[in-house]
């Protein structure tokens, strides 16, 4: 119960509106517009839950645990929590027994007669939602990758590609650390069309970054290296292929390509890898997938698989692929 009660905080404007200032709960439903029996309940629950914190005369404060689904928070869930245990996410699960039965994956098709992406042009919420989960992951992953790559000599790369990079977060840290090295994120014009949320500027490398409109099923820019981070896992094993060999065919000679994803482990292993691939069987047309499976996909389109590099959490790990033999 712990997922609809968190949900329901966020989608009210709760984590908003309570400070680490003590409130009385029927100021907070006042300022809130809520009824206020219900909603002191709702607040008790959050509470338990260690989002918010009750003391003497029913008055909430809010828990640094409870900051992370605020609005305003650098390190902001509150997309996420929107995005995942939003009406649109919940009511794609139902399909779960009936797909496994049938071999048929992709829940939203079933729900909503279109696929995700399709879903987000219909529906403009869904696309806000859907962009700021993508944002609130992107804080959390580009630190993982940073620490990945931390022992990796960029040196010999000059210019590497963020394939379907959104408003460049990773790429631009990236940047910032490795000065010598010149970007480009490769997006959809609807995902970058706000230049207000693009990282280049925030991070003082707007003048070795570049953000280029086009499909990657189509072609991709001319770099020394492209970079992936969860974007193989939204596609099927045809759809990996045609990705793959569009950014083998734009490479360099020594061209280099980094897959950042959930990679799953041994039999033996508890991974939330092994969780996310049921999510992504409801979501999508991807899947979860091992090192040795990435290593034969790149092999077919032509690369050379060189190594894996694990975050210390061993939450996802980058797969490198070469144009050249090492």
């Amino acid at each position: 119960m712990e997922k609809p009660n968190t949900y329901a905080g966020v989608k009210l404007c709760v984590f908003d509106n309570v400070t680490t200032d003590p409130k009385e709960a029927g100021q907070i439903a006042r300022n809130l517009g809520l009824d206020d029996a219900l909603s002191y309940r709702l607040l008790r629950a959050l509470a338990s839950l260690g989002l918010l914190k009750e003391g003497p005369g029913s008055r909430f404060s809010i828990t640094k645990q409870g900051e992370l689904v605020g609005k305003d928070h650098p390190q902001a869930l509150r997309g996420i929590t929107l995005l995942e245990e939003g009406l649109g996410h919940y009511q794609i699960w139902k399909h779960l027994p009936v797909m496994i039965k049938d071999g048929q994956q992709n829940a939203f098709v079933h729900e909503y007669d279109c696929g995700a992406f399709e879903y987000a042009e219909r529906n403009p919420e869904y696309a806000q939602i859907f962009n700021q989960a993508m944002s609130s992951y992107s804080r959390i992953y580009t630190q993982w990758v940073l620490e990945a790559f931390d022992k990796y000599d960029f040196s010999n790369i000059q210019h590497l590609c963020d394939i379907g990079g959104g408003h460049g977060h990773m790429l631009s840290h990236l940047l910032a650390k490795y000065s010598h090295m010149k970007g480009s994120v490769l997006e959809l014009g609807s995902v970058i069309q706000n230049k207000e949320l693009l990282w280049a500027d925030k991070m003082n490398v707007a003048d070795r970054c570049q953000h280029i409109i086009e499909d990657m099923f189509r072609e991709v820019p001319s770099a020394g290296a492209y970079i992936m981070k969860l974007i193989l896992h939204d596609w099927n094993d045809e759809e990996y292929v045609t990705m793959l060999t569009n950014i083998y065919n734009g490479s360099a000679d020594s061209g280099r390509v980094f897959i950042v994803e959930h990679l799953v482990p041994d039999p033996d292993t508890s991974h939330f890898s092994k969780l996310f691939d049921i999510h992504m069987m409801c979501w999508g047309s991807g899947r979860e997938s091992t090192v040795e499976e990435y290593s034969a996909l790149l092999q077919q389109t032509g690369w050379n698989y060189v190594q894996t590099f694990y975050t210390k959490n061993g939450l996802i790990g980058i797969a490198e692929g070469a144009k050249s033999k090492p």
